[in-house]
């Protein structure tokens, strides 16, 4: 399988993203297209070498460069980006899934410029008005899928409804959860409760082919009994902002109190690994990226922080998403 990876897009680009494409092909039957600055890439890749992580015969079989002499910063306005950067990563890599040559795209860039790219160049699915970005979040009874997590931040119940029908093919086909549970964020339990979106929108997803349990609140997210949380994307944004914020901080007032004196750090010497276990259950890095569903081709996004084990896992996403035919399965349940 061939994955196009963006190399230049994030904040370690490419050094972490060649790295984490070097972890992918070492444990993964892939082919991935290294897409961006030539000279760059080939420097980071010679220094995996030198570091002992990829023996230099694997490079050819398994690592391509594909010159892209421009990038799209995080700061710009990503449709005029796109349409004044032919030759930029994002876009030539995008074109080579609409060409055939890779399966799968994976950028750490700017999500606006990514998404842009994918609507231009792949196009959207029949039936979809508006792609989402379908992120995993951890939960205490298995993970959960939140969207839209920041595609779309104005929305109408028709959109939220194709979003709830996307997210739970993505669950059942990637992540393997048997008739996932829809549950609609909002700010009660009870079907009048919320805004004229959501209120509009509760009678579309009871309508629908969707096994949903109705409204969720706040404080039911990752320990309630919804396998997928629909909202728009400016609600989800802001979920995913803070809870990636409450993780952290979190984390840090552990360690605060766990080194405040001698007791204390004799204390976190016998509870070290179980701590450890639950920072990586709460690690973005873990779930890799996540897919923007509603276009015509796999594209998954990844954290702009991400660094090689992210990359590693985003890469993971993105062939997972192919073997289990993400983009049929989307088609299926729309239809």
């Amino acid at each position: 399988m061939r994955v196009a990876l963006d190399a230049m897009g994030g904040d370690f680009a490419p050094r972490e993203l060649v790295a984490g494409a070097v972890e992918a092909v070492n444990h993964m039957d892939l082919r991935i297209l290294l897409v961006g600055q030539e000279e760059k890439i080939r420097a980071e890749i010679a220094y995996q070498v030198q570091l002992g992580n990829i023996d230099p015969g694997r490079v050819e079989t398994f690592l391509e460069v594909v010159p892209a002499g421009q990038v799209i910063a995080m700061d710009e306005e990503p449709v005029l980006a796109i349409r004044k950067k032919k030759d930029a990563s994002i876009v030539v890599a995008t074109q080579l899934v609409k060409e055939g040559r890779a399966e799968a795209v994976v950028s750490a860039g700017s999500t606006g410029a990514q998404m842009v790219a994918a609507l231009l160049i792949l196009g959207r699915m029949a039936g979809v008005e508006r792609p989402a970005i379908a992120t995993v979040m951890p939960g205490l009874n298995g993970p959960k899928v939140l969207l839209d997590s920041g595609a779309n931040v104005d929305c109408r119940p028709k959109h939220l409804e194709q979003f709830a029908l996307m997210g739970s093919a993505y669950a059942a086909a990637v992540l393997g959860v048997e008739k996932p549970r829809v549950g609609l964020l909002n700010i009660g339990e009870e079907e009048s409760k919320g805004n004229e979106l959501t209120k509009q929108t509760y009678p579309l997803l009871k309508q629908a082919q969707l096994n949903f349990i109705g409204n969720v609140e706040g404080r039911e997210l990752l320990t309630g009994a919804a396998d997928i949380l629909v909202c728009d994307g400016f609600v989800g944004n802001v979920v995913l902002k803070l809870a990636e914020g409450f993780a952290r901080a979190i984390f840090e007032l552990i360690k605060e109190e766990l080194t405040r004196n001698a007791r204390a750090k004799a204390g976190a010497f016998l509870i070290l690994p179980g701590l450890q276990n639950l920072k990586n259950r709460l690690d973005y890095s873990e779930y890799g990226g996540a897919p923007l569903l509603g276009v015509k081709g796999i594209s998954i996004i990844s954290h702009g922080s991400s660094k090689a084990r992210a990359i590693y896992n985003a890469l993971r996403v993105a062939k997972e998403s192919v073997e289990k035919d993400l983009v049929g399965r989307l088609t299926s349940a729309l239809e």
